[in-house]
């Protein structure tokens, strides 16, 4: 299964790792976040959308619905 999050606030190379560090900490998940295009590519078998947008709000960013 993968889930694609564009998220707003990211403006470096900082901001992407904080993010994708944030979701790969999920259980089960592999994420992989894209500065340029604003978005994080998130697999896994199970994804709990709810859990990997928190995940992303908690890191301080916001993602999009």
């Amino acid at each position: 299964m993968t889930v694609t999050v564009t998220i707003d606030g990211m403006s470096c190379a900082h901001c992407s790792a904080r993010v994708e560090k944030a979701l790969n900490a999920l259980p089960g998940v592999r994420a992989r976040v894209d500065l340029a295009e604003k978005m994080a590519i998130v697999e896994g078998e199970s994804l709990d959308e709810t859990a990997i947008r928190n995940a992303i709000s908690d890191a301080g960013y916001t993602p999009r619905p």
